[in-house]
């Protein structure tokens, strides 16, 4: 989950219908079941690799959620079951995480987008899904549905990630932000390097933070798988490989060509996404996200903007009724054959 690895990575900076579809929903759990410390479905995506894939409930339409960087699919674990009741809904390990095995390098939206194509066809999912992406998946899932336009019959976005920072961001602040980027790089090449000897089940002091702690929803179980998973190279591989090739997708803003036709999209903004930042440095965020947010919109005649109170940047896990919310709201635009 994108917020629990702050440690190391935090260093840069609806009507009637849709209150009767949150009733039918289940309570969100408010522990990460143990299924999560064991592989759901391995999926073989080509020689030597799979991906793990977890999904439940059933429908006509497939619901596949997309997770943020460097997180796996543990963070729809509130999200997943209160879906469920409403769709067949699937959330999968990105290569390098989870107990999915660890993909060739560089691990960028390109790379992540060709994954996702072998793994739908590979595990049969039914097309056109309803792909849900979170921060960085939001991205990715854009990216599939420009690229694979006719599997796509819908997307929510929660809370895309701010693009073009430096229209909106002064220059010595921009600098400021470069310098920490390489920081944070050689941060990660240590807890890297550490891995690859051994070090970090018991780490020297110039790698303590490189092991979160366990976060308050976990299991004992989960807690433990992830921990150990976060000693492996593969993990610092993949979230060193995925912040540098990600650098110039934020650093872009929207492409001007991006369109995703008549196509029920909805965008949810967090309102607490960048509550810890000065308070002159947060309005030009949020301009800065706005504007992506806005355009991200306008690149579908059926985009929505939605405004969720009371959530930081991880919705899913503040606020996941909003998200089932979202997505049944995009299974009724569909018609009865989706719904």
């Amino acid at each position: 989950m994108e917020s629990r690895h702050a440690g190391f990575l935090g260093m840069a900076c609806v009507g009637l219908l849709a209150t009767a579809s949150a009733m039918a929903s289940p309570a969100a759990p408010a522990q990460t079941p143990d299924s999560y410390a064991r592989p759901g479905r391995l999926v073989a995506i080509g020689p030597g690799r799979s991906l793990d894939l977890r999904c439940s409930g059933s429908g006509p339409t497939t619901v596949l959620l997309e997770s943020g960087a460097h997180a796996d699919s543990e963070s729809w674990f509130r999200v997943q079951p209160m879906l469920a009741a409403h769709a067949r809904v699937c959330s999968y390990d990105r290569a390098g995480y989870g107990f999915s095995g660890e993909g060739p390098l560089p691990r960028g939206v390109d790379a992540d987008v060709s994954d996702l194509h072998a793994l739908i066809r590979a595990a049969g999912l039914h097309m056109p899904l309803v792909l849900v992406g979170h921060s960085l998946g939001s991205n990715i899932v854009r990216r599939y549905a420009s690229e694979h336009p006719g599997e796509v019959a819908g997307m929510v976005l929660v809370d895309p990630p701010a693009q073009d920072l430096g229209r909106f961001m002064p220059a010595q602040w921009m600098k400021d932000d470069a310098t920490l980027d390489k920081q944070r790089d050689a941060f990660i090449a240590g807890c890297e390097h550490g891995a690859e000897r051994g070090e970090l089940a018991r780490p020297p002091q110039a790698l303590a933070q490189c092991i979160d702690k366990p976060a308050p929803w976990q299991s004992k179980a989960v807690a433990a798988v992830d921990h150990a998973r976060m000693l492996r190279p593969a993990f610092w591989h993949t979230v060193r490989s995925e912040l540098a090739q990600n650098v110039p997708v934020f650093a872009s803003p929207v492409p001007a060509g991006e369109s995703h036709g008549d196509l029920p999209l909805v965008v949810l903004q967090a309102a607490g996404t960048y509550a810890d930042a000065p308070a002159d440095m947060r309005r030009q965020l949020e301009a800065a996200r706005a504007a992506t947010q806005r355009r991200i919109v306008a690149t579908s005649s059926r985009g929505q903007l939605r405004k969720v109170a009371d959530t930081s940047h991880d919705i899913e896990l503040d606020q996941p009724q909003a998200v089932v919310d979202a997505v049944t709201q995009v299974l009724r635009e569909l018609g009865p054959a989706h719904g």
